[in-house]
């Protein structure tokens, strides 16, 4: 209600303008009226036209002492030359008679009048006093018009909610109050994470009965930073959190602080914390606080981050200052926290960080059970099994896999969602949509099947690869075909035989067209970059050549300020450019000679592809009589530190 109250208000405010400018623009016009029609004569002018006879109707003289003006206003007959057939001064003949105007000056248009009453026309006299004085109208004037600049620069500076341009440093968080909210978010909307639920306890604790901390003289954390990749509920968890508590609940978004104006975000962030010490005990939650909360530029540098730093410089003394600040809980998130200023992460501001990471088998197949709650699955539907097949997966993907497979099968028109509407709706998340209708020249559909057979053969070969999911010739996202592997369980860690084995199956497309046509093409341009990539991570980050053994190279940051030395000589930069072709040419050597000796197996194996377009790894291992693969090995535990 209160809401709509001041929607009626800005309504009634912009009207009320609106009316103003009018008003203003027709007492001017009043002032001054001035037909667009209207000939505007010299005495001369009139003269002449009185003896030719071509004023025609009464002359009216008007008296306007108020201006200290006297006119003559009428109408008065065209000259022969346009009853003829041309216009004079843009008007037609067949208009007869047009307005005129003439202004008189006292003291010098005695002749004037006196040759108009010698010429018999009847001449009546009125006087016309304007209803307001010139003063008033421009004063009216003057203030309509700085309405409508006031009016104009709100809606282009503040918005909604900051007040106009008066308010442009006002706070622009969201406000939520929990107790009011009927549909507030508890831990119950929350699934996947735990842990990080059990961290956030004792803040809700504390929210909901403060003083018994304060008994014991305990302190509740001044802020939680939230840390983890995108989509894993870090925001959710924050309005639970006020859910859970019953408080007030502030929400902004890091870039919601600054504007085209220096000094504005700190104007709101001071407003914001003003707010809610009013509210507390309550809840701020900034979202992506890396926007605000980057590291400081050098003293004495110029840089276009100083209003950034600002900001930063406010949040920090609201958070920990001299004003007490008791009762109000900051709650931020990030996906960055290693571009965040170390002021912000002390104790006594952000003194506890919550890691929300991607979500493990358990996770996953709660966030399938909350959300799909409200969908309507078939009996076939496994949603443990849905779960074990999507790795890597955020609360988000998860939803949008749910939401896509329910779009699906409301596009195949079935009643229910079956699981393979759910495993299709997994690879449309995954590796993009089918393009049946992208057609392409037969021979390179076959180059297309001899390339995916090459990768499937070796991906059922080798002993260290993720199991095989499905291979298709079928264009998906931007790729012509697509051999899919799934891992059946959570991996944390990879070891050297993996990464070994999976630079093989890169090269396993390459073999098996130039096998096919003795010749080689674009379409391995993806798998040599991943090839290439492995293999230097492998050298450089991993620890894992046998030349450089246990030592890690990394590349200087380019977008780093400092002048920093090079982290290894050009010796050793040729060295490092040697060990990654000989991995990556070893692997191409391995994969020639698996597939040398399993030809009979490719050539089986592509030309079935080529009829069926598609097929499971089931199908594969049946047609090529290959057992099915085990689960891949655990990974290696990392070392424990020497003491």
């Amino acid at each position: 209600m209160e809401n709509k109250g001041q929607n009626n208000r800005k309504s009634l405010r912009s009207w009320l303008i609106v009316a103003l400018v009018v008003f203003a623009f027709f007492s001017l016009y009043r002032m001054n009226p001035n037909p667009t029609r209207t000939h505007e004569l010299t005495q001369l002018d009139f003269l002449r036209a009185l003896e030719s006879g071509r004023i025609v109707e009464p002359v009216v003289r008007f008296l306007d002492r108020d201006n200290g003006e006297t006119r003559l206003e009428g109408k008065m007959r065209l000259p022969e030359s346009a009853e003829q057939g041309k216009a004079v001064d843009g008007v037609s003949p067949e208009s007869a008679l047009v307005e005129y105007r003439v202004r008189l000056v006292p003291g010098e248009s005695e002749e004037l009048m006196n040759n108009l009453l010698k010429s018999g026309v009847q001449v009546s006299i009125t006087e016309k006093r304007s209803p307001f004085s010139p003063f008033i109208v421009q004063t009216i004037f003057f203030f309509a018009m700085m309405a409508l600049i006031w009016y104009l620069m709100g809606k282009m500076a503040g918005g909604a909610g900051a007040g106009g341009i008066f308010g442009i440093g006002k706070s622009r968080a969201k406000i939520l109050d929990a107790k009011e909210d009927k549909k507030a978010t508890t831990f119950g909307d929350v699934a996947g994470i735990d842990e990080a639920k059990e961290e956030v306890q004792e803040i809700i604790e504390f929210l909901k009965a403060p003083d018994a901390f304060r008994k014991l003289g305990g302190k509740i954390p001044k802020g939680v930073l939230l840390v983890g990749p995108p989509g894993t509920g870090k925001t959710l968890l924050a309005r639970a959190i006020a859910g859970e508590a019953k408080v007030p609940f502030f929400s902004i978004s890091g870039s919601d602080f600054e504007d085209m104006f220096v000094g504005v975000g700190a104007s709101r962030m001071r407003d914001m914390f003003a707010e809610a010490k009013k509210r507390s005990p309550c809840i701020i939650f900034i979202d992506e606080i890396d926007s605000i909360g980057q590291k400081r530029s050098a003293a004495g540098a110029f840089s276009a981050s100083m209003s950034h730093d600002q900001t930063l410089n406010t949040m920090l003394v609201e958070m920990d200052g001299f004003d007490a600040n008791e009762g109000v809980i900051v709650i931020a998130a990030t996906n960055r926290p290693e571009t965040l200023d170390s002021a912000l992460l002390r104790p006594g501001r952000f003194d506890r960080q919550v890691v929300i990471d991607l979500p493990t088998l358990k996770g996953r197949e709660e966030i399938l059970a909350l959300h799909g709650k409200n969908i309507k699955f078939a009996e076939d539907a496994d949603l443990k099994r849905i779960a074990r097949g999507t790795p890597g997966f955020s609360g988000a993907d998860l939803a949008n896999l749910l939401n896509e497979a329910a779009l699906l099968a409301v596009r195949k028109k079935l009643d229910a969602v079956d699981m393979s509407t759910l495993e299709e709706a997994r690879d449309k998340v995954l590796w993009g949509r089918e393009r049946k209708s992208a057609g392409y020249a037969p021979r390179e559909r076959e180059i297309t099947a001899w390339h995916e057979a090459g990768h499937t053969i070796l991906q059922l070969l080798l002993k260290n690869t993720d199991p095989l999911h499905k291979v298709t010739i079928i264009p998906r996202g931007r790729a012509l075909g697509a051999t899919m592997s799934l891992p059946e369980k959570d991996v944390l860690g990879r070891n050297r035989s993996y990464f070994l084995d999976q630079m093989v199956v890169c090269c396993g497309g390459r073999v098996g067209e130039k096998i096919f046509t003795g010749d080689i093409s674009t379409g391995a341009a993806q798998d040599i970059r991943q090839a290439t990539e492995i293999a230097r991570k492998m050298v450089c980050t991993f620890g894992m050549s046998e030349k450089f053994g246990f030592q890690a190279f990394m590349e200087p940051n380019r977008f780093s300020d400092a002048e920093l030395p090079p982290a290894f000589s050009e010796e050793t930069a040729r060295m490092i450019d040697a060990e990654v072709s000989k991995l990556v040419n070893t692997a191409y050597a391995d994969a020639e000679k698996l597939i040398g000796q399993n030809r009979d197996k490719l050539e089986l194996l592509a030309k079935t592809l080529i009829e069926r377009e598609t097929m499971d790894a089931k199908e594969v291992q049946a047609l090529l009589g290959m057992p099915s693969q085990e689960n891949p090995p655990p990974a290696q535990p990392p070392l424990d530190p020497q003491p």
